[in-house]
């Protein structure tokens, strides 16, 4: 048995946003973690999903409570390879002009003719407010910036003139070594700690299982 979560394909415009967990990069981990104290399967297996985390070490043999859960989940300083990422989908693009404001409040206002996408992510379901107008996402392997409030379910995300279809996905942190922003730069950002940041994301959102 290696899972217990269900692999599905994100729909092609939208929806909740996706908080994927790789069962490589848990497997990989596992020999990492060996010598640790941390009860790796509380709180939900740290928003990673406690029954798909101990299906898996059942598997490899593992006794969790052995585990350290920075290492197992590849927490930022753990050397060891992040297993969740959090992905949205880029629902529409609307041209923005010099000197527009954005979201709630208008704390971002154009400093050029740009273009902005709406994303599918908000506070509710991990993407803390405190991230608009500092952090940046993926989209199609380049970065741009979150601009404005974050709102509930949603936030901006300016492109700037690179064209961007809707149902693009949208890669809001992942592992750094596949050119996806950091989870550290969350924590940074936010003043959350890591597991805080995961045990919400993967608790409000669609949790699906990768390879």
């Amino acid at each position: 048995m290696t899972s217990t979560l269900p692999a599905r394909t994100p729909g092609a415009t939208g929806g909740a946003p996706v908080a994927l967990v790789s069962e490589s990069a848990l497997r990989h981990n596992v020999r990492l973690a060996v010598g640790g104290h941390d009860d790796v399967l509380a709180a939900d297996g740290w928003g990673h999903g406690a029954a798909w985390v101990a299906s898996v070490l059942s598997d490899l043999g593992v006794d969790a409570a052995t585990l350290d859960a920075a290492t197992l989940f590849g927490l930022p300083g753990s050397g060891t390879r992040p297993v969740m990422s959090l992905r949205g989908r880029v629902l529409g693009t609307k041209p923005l002009l010099r000197g527009e404001g954005v979201s709630y409040g208008y704390t971002h206002r154009a400093s050029r003719d740009t273009t902005i996408a709406l994303v599918t992510g908000g506070y509710a379901q991990g993407v803390v407010r405190s991230l608009g107008n500092v952090t940046t996402v993926v989209i199609g392997g380049d970065r741009h910036p979150i601009v404005g409030r974050v709102a509930m379910d949603v936030c901006v995300v300016d492109v700037g003139d690179t064209p961007i279809l809707r149902g693009t996905e949208v890669v809001f942190f992942g592992d750094p070594g596949e050119g996806h922003p950091s989870l550290a730069e969350w924590t940074d950002a936010t003043h959350w700690s890591a597991a805080e940041i995961i045990a919400i994301a993967g608790s409000r959102v669609d949790r699906r299982v990768a390879a």
